[in-house]
This record gives structure tokens, sequence and C-alpha cells, in this order.
């Protein structure tokens, strides 16, 4: 009898993490049987899941998560939640508690809060596994660590702990109830050991799962951008939140254009701070300068056609854009911070740059202005090692232990 294995995730947006999660459940199909529980129920990525993964969820939205229809929905799912079992009641003092202490740092996230409100509103599954994975932070580690019947447990850890505002406050200390803890890069390993020192023995690098002959195949594919510019083009691919850090990057293209620098820069992605965002281009007049794209399918040939590839950003985990310009050749610019200096040397296989409007645009000249460098620099991405197959070897050393 195969062994059985319960994988949980927040949604399946389409997002690095749930990219990841996608070429993981790939991996991990061959050693095992699969069940796939989505805390909210949502995310347009549920048409790539392998079809031997087994879904949970007994109603599932397609629809993505940054849609006016999906927000509808996370807020029904949300409310449903918060009145399941006696949740808002039960969970008044933590809610009140850990806002309390949000207020007193000056940054509210009521999203960090409500992930306790859907882990405890979720589905309760009879079933004993031999394997539970939380595949992200939040509700997932939580439904996993306090929900869950299985024989070992395993979480992964995509961010900078602190930086994205958790605490062991928030998480009531769920990560002591894993049996293995997988950061996804040496930066955010030793970022989450300095709130959990006592997981050290029993957590291990689990790099994201990539796919790239898959990437390289799709980029060759008809698409990418249909607009005839002519000048440099530049590419970001990401999320449209606060994280992401866009407003440097505005600020960077009006700098560009003041200089005479002849560039047009696109972003591929969505999320809740696009209408911000569009606020802030138009108000500087880069209509025409800095697009917002929305999110594509495929962005794999927009990686091929860009010039140069740009990733300012406030924090990462170990980036999948990254890891996607890296496998096409790109060139490539990023703001030195947790995750993007870990991925990228400078000078050697790109460009690191302070988070600074000024900054990015004197790197982004550099490499625009040079195209011996870019296309050095783009040849040595695209020979850097990213995939990792034996980390595999991770979860299934958990199965075969029991």
């Amino acid at each position: 009898m195969n062994k059985r294995v319960l994988v949980v995730m927040n949604t399946l947006g389409l997002a690095g993490a749930e990219t990841a999660l996608i070429e993981l459940l790939k991996k991990l199909q061959d050693f095992c049987d699969i069940d796939l529980y989505v805390l909210m129920g949502q995310g347009e990525l549920v048409s790539k899941l392998p079809k031997t993964v087994r879904l949970l969820n007994k109603r599932f939205n397609s629809c993505s998560v940054h849609s006016a229809r999906g927000r509808v929905h996370m807020a029904e799912t949300v409310a449903k939640a918060l009145f399941h079992r006696a949740s808002l009641l039960r969970l008044f003092p933590y809610l009140c508690g850990n806002l309390k202490s949000m207020l007193l740092r000056r940054r509210v996230q009521i999203d960090k809060l409500l992930w306790r409100v859907l882990s405890d509103g979720g589905l309760r599954i009879e079933a004993q596994y031999d394997l539970a994975v939380a595949f992200i932070e939040g509700g997932a580690a939580y439904y996993v660590a306090d929900h869950v019947k299985a024989k070992k447990k395993a979480a992964f850890i995509h961010i900078d702990y602190s930086q994205a505002g958790y605490t062991r406050k928030l998480d009531k200390d769920c990560y002591l109830k894993f049996d293995a803890l997988f950061p996804i890069a040496e930066e955010i390993r030793e970022k989450f050991l300095e709130v959990y020192p006592e997981c050290a023995p029993r957590t291990q690098i689990f790099h994201n799962m990539i796919n790239r002959s898959e990437i390289l195949e799709k980029a060759s594919l008809e698409g990418g951008f249909q607009d005839g510019y002519q000048g440099f083009r530049i590419l970001t691919v990401g999320r449209l939140t606060k994280q992401k850090a866009y407003p440097v990057a505005i600020e960077a293209m009006k700098l560009l254009k003041e200089s005479g620098c002849r560039a047009r820069w696109y972003v591929l992605g969505e999320g809740e701070e696009r209408r911000a965002l569009e606020k802030k281009i138009e108000e500087w007049g880069l209509e025409e300068d800095f697009i917002l794209m929305g999110a594509v399918e495929n962005p794999f040939p927009y990686y091929k056609q860009t010039d140069l590839y740009v990733h300012a950003t406030g924090f990462e985990g170990k980036s999948i854009a990254v890891q996607e310009a890296q496998v096409i050749g790109c060139a490539i610019v990023a703001s030195d911070c947790t995750g993007n200096r870990e991925q990228i040397i400078h000078g050697e296989d790109g460009l690191l740059c302070k988070l600074s409007p000024g900054d990015v645009k004197e790197a982004i000249v550099k490499l625009l202005q040079d195209g011996k460098l870019r296309e050095r620099l783009g040849r040595a991405a695209a020979c850097k090692k990213i995939a990792y197959e034996e980390d595999i070897r991770l979860l299934t050393g958990l199965l075969d232990s029991n």
C-alpha cells in the first residue's frame, strides 16, 4: 500500500509559492498518494494540478484571488469561517491580543490574523496520514499543526519570517509541533531560527522545484510583447503588493525618462495595490512608460524578449520570478535584500543595488548602456544551478522513517 500524504496550501493563486507547489506535487506523486487541501478553496492554478492529486475541497472556485469576483469569494469564505464552530467567540482573545501587538508595532496586517480563523474554521479530516505538509506560512501551518493527524509533519518557510510580520505569539508556537522544517534558502533559514532557535536540529533547506526544460519550451511559444515598441524593454514579474516595492520602480522609471533613456517598463502580475499604483503612474505622467499588464498564463515569452529583468523588492524568500529569468538568460537588476542576494552574485550574474529610485535607475542605465555586460550577465545567469532534484529526498525520507 502506498504511503499517504496530505499537503495544505492557503490558496492556489498565480504566484511564486503556488507555482513551486505544482512542481513539487509533480515530483512527489511518484512516491506516494497525495491529498491536497486549500484553505481558501480558491485559485486559478487548480487546473495545473497533477491528475493523481486528490483535491479535498468540496467546492473550489477557480477565479483569481485578485479579481473582483475572487475578492468577493474570499470575503465570503472568511465570513463563514468566523462563525463556523463559534470561531469568532473562541478566538476573540487571540485576535484582540495580536491586534494590539500589531498596533504597538504600527503594522496592522489583518490577513495574518485571519489565517488562524480560516485554519480553525476549515475542513476536519478524520484520516491519519503518513506525512502532512504545510507548504506555506500562516493558515496552512496552523491547520497542519492543530487539526491534522499524521505520523510526521513538515512545514515550508518561504519568506523572511519577521519581516513578513509573523511572530511566535501570532503562530502560537505552532512550528514546535513539526518534525521537519524546510526554509527555501539559507538567509530564510537564518531569519527563521532567530525566532525559533530550538528548531535548528529539525531545519534543512529545501529549494524551490523548478522545471528548466518546461520554462525554455514555453518561452519559445507564441506570445510576449505586442505593442511594437522600439526602445529598451524592462520587465518585472510579481504580485502587486507592498512587499514588491513598486512605488520605487515607478519613481525609478520617472528618473529614467527625465534622463532621456528610451525605455518602457512592463509589469506582469495582479494584486491589491493596483489602484494605488495606477494613481501614482498617472500623477507622474508615466501611462505609456510603466505598464501594468496584469497576470498572464505564460509569462516566459516576455522574459525571452526583454532587454532587462528588474526585481526591486523590499524582501523575498527565494523568488521564483528571478529563477525563471535566470533560466531564460536575462540580465538582472535586483535590490540587495534577503532572498535576492542569495540568488544573484553582484557583477557575476546580475547587479544588486540599494532599494531607492536613484540606485535602481543607475543600475538599469549601466546595463542598458553596456550591451556586452548585459550579454555576459545573462549567459552567467543561464548557467546557474537552480534545480535541486535531490531535495525531494528530504520529504521521501520522512515517509521512509515511518
